[in-house]
């Protein structure tokens, strides 16, 4: 099962301009998160741009923005055939990309941000960012349909280690289109490597290069948006994995993807801190009070989930955490949250922004 930070979180994992709050296209959220989640059941309602719930509360939550990526200003010259490794141990020769089908919603961010955008043929259901969502989709739920992509003739499919079937992934190959399998990225220091092997696989290494260069430039501008802690203390963020509608209540663990992000921002995981070793455990009022959280992470969709801050703060133990009682939630969208792409540099300007409202030390 795909789990969508692609859910569509991603589905199954897995990040734009500036400023906070994106509302954004569902991402992939993690292999960790995926694999949490799918232990725990099938999940309902995946997919789609989530606002938070009327009257949330959300702390620093800004305006929404256009749902876009940012292609660079220069124009890619594809300079084929290329033979790259793939992740699953293939070797894949790529002799044209006149049509590009990427199965994630994060690899399509990437497609298009080299400047390829043109032409990429089809979508995964997560890959809704505006270039992109008129696009014919060719998964089912978060299954890819091997027959759908195969009628669209590809000359080359990016997937990624979580995507699947594998009987689809198989037929696809076997029908003799070079299809790729791209490690997910993990954390920020995943960025730039996930860049590399999709512009490498598809000619353009040297526009892979610029965009590398311009995310981490971005990335190191927005770490230094994170202000001083007067006091020393750094505050404490417990991610929370939330879909009430299918009672689905998680607590981030040390695997959850979550922790580069927040220590990247100036924060400490509160779920990583408390010694929680799984990438996600169950939410109990044992696990949150030794957390302790100081704010809560989630994702926009998992707070709508619940009706909000209102809602949130009725599960068991949220109440009685430093930050149920102080309604200090940050939300950020599905989609971008745990891509770690062209856009996270976006997704840690809205975590600075929204943990530390009008500059402030987060305290």
């Amino acid at each position: 099962m795909r789990f969508s930070q692609d859910y569509a979180p991603t589905g199954r994992q897995g990040p734009g301009g500036p400023g906070p709050v994106r509302r954004a296209a569902p991402g992939r959220t993690g292999a960790a998160l995926a694999a949490a989640v799918a232990l725990a059941l099938v999940l309902t309602g995946c997919g789609g741009t989530a606002e938070p719930a009327a009257g949330s509360g959300t702390t620093g939550a800004p305006a929404a923005t256009a749902d876009r990526v940012e292609p660079l200003a220069t124009t890619p010259e594809p300079r084929l055939p290329v033979t790259v490794r793939s992740a699953d141990g293939a070797r894949v020769t790529i002799g044209s990309t006149d049509r590009i089908v990427p199965l994630t919603g994060s690899l399509s961010e990437i497609v298009f941000t080299l400047g390829l955008g043109e032409q990429v043929v089809a979508r995964d259901i997560t890959a809704t960012f505006e270039q992109a969502e008129k696009l014919p989709v060719v998964t089912r739920a978060h299954d890819v349909s091997a027959e759908s992509v195969l009628s669209l003739k590809p000359t080359v499919v990016l997937a990624d280690t979580t995507t699947g079937p594998g009987e689809a992934i198989e037929q696809i190959r076997d029908a003799g289109i070079p299809l790729l399998v791209v490690e997910p990225a993990k954390e920020l220091a995943d960025v730039g490597r996930r860049i590399d092997t999709v512009a490498a696989a598809l000619g353009v290494p040297d526009s892979g290069s610029e965009l590398k260069e311009r995310t981490q430039s971005r990335i190191d501008a927005a770490r230094k948006s994170v202000p001083a802690h007067e006091d020393g203390r750094k505050p404490r963020v417990a991610f929370l994995y939330l879909r009430g509608s299918a009672s689905v209540y998680l607590l981030g663990g040390s695997g959850s993807g979550a922790s580069s992000l927040l220590e990247a921002a100036g924060a400490v995981d509160a779920g990583k801190a408390s010694g929680l070793k799984k990438d996600f455990t169950a939410i109990t009022s044992e696990a949150l009070a030794k957390a302790a959280p100081d704010a809560i992470l989630v994702m926009s969709k998992g707070l709508e989930s619940v009706d909000g801050i209102d809602g949130l703060v009725k599960i068991p133990g949220i109440a009685e955490t430093p930050a149920g009682m102080d309604r200090r939630v940050v939300s950020i969208d599905d989609g971008v949250l745990l891509n770690y792409g062209p856009r996270t540099n976006q997704v840690l300007a809205d975590l600075v922004e929204q943990l530390y409202p009008k500059g402030g030390t987060g305290k």
